[in-house]
């Protein structure tokens, strides 16, 4: 289930919400004021891939 980062447009925090792909924002609120005005907004994600992992497709092998 992806990790999904929301801006509460009243108070301006951010937050992480795990849900499905197919669940919309509707029945999301902010938890610190409880606001319906949020917007999804891009996070940062790393990952992490080993000489191993990757075989020859990626040049190392």
């Amino acid at each position: 289930m992806p990790l999904y980062e929301y801006k509460c447009e009243k108070c301006k925090i951010r937050f992480s919400v795990f849900q499905p792909v197919e669940e919309g924002k509707e029945n999301l609120a902010c938890p610190k004021c409880e606001s319906k005005e949020i917007k999804k907004v891009f996070s940062s994600f790393s990952s992490y891939f080993s000489k191993d992992s990757c075989g020859s497709s990626f040049g190392f092998g």
